[in-house]
């Protein structure tokens, strides 16, 4: 039996308007560079949570230690939230979960979420745990490759978790428009899916990676004496143009199968850009790309949860037949590529 996707959970912050950031605090700080104004309109972002809203509490100037002490603080209730969610859609006990697996790259601490969050949710002492750490918004789908492999080897009950709280890494004030534009889009939440040995669900059937090294520096997320520090070159949209055909492809065609067999499409908004390019190069209706442009518009960029926020928003809003395929895919520092094939089974 394959690892199946049985239940989804996701829990947000507060959202703030998008004008009410950049009138009460980022036009103070961008609003001399030329063109940063138009950016941020352009951003397809019109509100998202954040653990950390900056017209209240402005984190630019802490260090690294306060805003790594600040996450555990507020990752823990969100993460619970998630869990919780996912494990109820999914009709498990806490006490069934085999495998606990946490994603992030904003927040550590050891002993960390996975040990933490099992102890709290009342999870079995003999839970097995793995942290993924750093990868960026294409985590969820290694992560959930990990947990669908023990599920379809060991027949483990698994579930995931993709936690990030992008608002605790505001930077201090910088003429840079990626600074402009990373400001612009990301936010917070918290997603998690149940995965189990078979059942009614998405199962996952494949899994395919690209990673570009020559454009490695295009881009990335560096620890700082203030945080984490995103990177991003305006050239990302073309870089992925170059791959994107060549993925899917190399996703679809062992199972013979081609776009258009496709009945939903989990794309990553990593901006509007991004979302366009993708369904330029896939050939692909306004409507395959709906959920992602709403995720994007009332949650924002989430990084690593984004993936799995649509993917619940397309069982939420769509009806899928038995033997149905759904693709995921998301990108991410390497410059990298990840994409899952699932499969609908009633």
């Amino acid at each position: 039996m394959r690892g199946t996707v049985t239940g989804f959970g996701s829990a947000f912050p507060p959202s703030t308007d998008q004008g009410e950031l950049w009138d009460r605090f980022f036009a103070a700080r961008f609003g001399e560079r030329r063109g940063a104004e138009q950016v941020w309109a352009n951003s397809g972002v019109e509100a998202r949570g954040g653990v950390v809203v900056p017209t209240d509490t402005d984190v630019s100037t802490w260090g690294t230690g306060a805003r790594m002490e600040r996450f555990m603080e507020e990752a823990m209730p969100l993460g619970a939230e998630a869990v919780q969610g996912c494990l109820a859609d999914a009709g498990l006990e806490p006490t069934d979960v085999d495998l606990f697996a946490v994603v992030s790259c904003t927040g550590y601490g050891t002993p960390g979420l996975d040990i933490r969050l099992a102890d709290t949710l009342g999870m079995d002492v003999s839970t097995q745990r793995v942290h993924i750490g750093h990868m960026g918004c294409y985590a969820a789908i290694p992560g959930l490759a990990t947990v669908a492999d023990a599920a379809t080897a060991r027949g483990k009950t698994a579930v995931l978790l993709c936690l990030e709280l992008c608002s605790l890494h505001v930077q201090p004030p910088s003429d840079q428009l990626d600074q402009v534009v990373a400001h612009a889009l990301f936010a917070d939440a918290a997603a998690a899916v149940a995965v189990t040995p078979g059942g009614s669900g998405f199962e996952m059937v494949d899994v395919v990676a690209r990673t570009d090294s020559t454009r490695a520096d295009q881009m990335t997320w560096d620890v700082t004496d203030h945080g984490f520090r995103m990177g991003l070159s305006p050239r990302v949209p073309a870089a992925l143009a170059r791959h994107v055909a060549d993925v899917v492809s190399e996703l679809l065609s062992p199972h013979a199968l081609a776009v258009g067999d496709v009945a939903g499409w989990a794309i990553h908004p990593g901006g509007p850009r991004i979302v366009d390019v993708v369904g330029d190069r896939l050939g692909l209706d306004p409507d395959d790309l709906a959920a992602s442009r709403r995720v994007l518009r009332d949650h924002g960029n989430c990084s690593s949860p984004t993936v799995l926020v649509i993917l619940q928003e397309l069982v939420d809003t769509s009806s899928f037949d038995d033997g149905d395929h759904v693709v995921a895919m998301a990108f991410g520092p390497g410059l990298t590529l990840y994409a899952a094939l699932l499969r609908r089974r009633s």
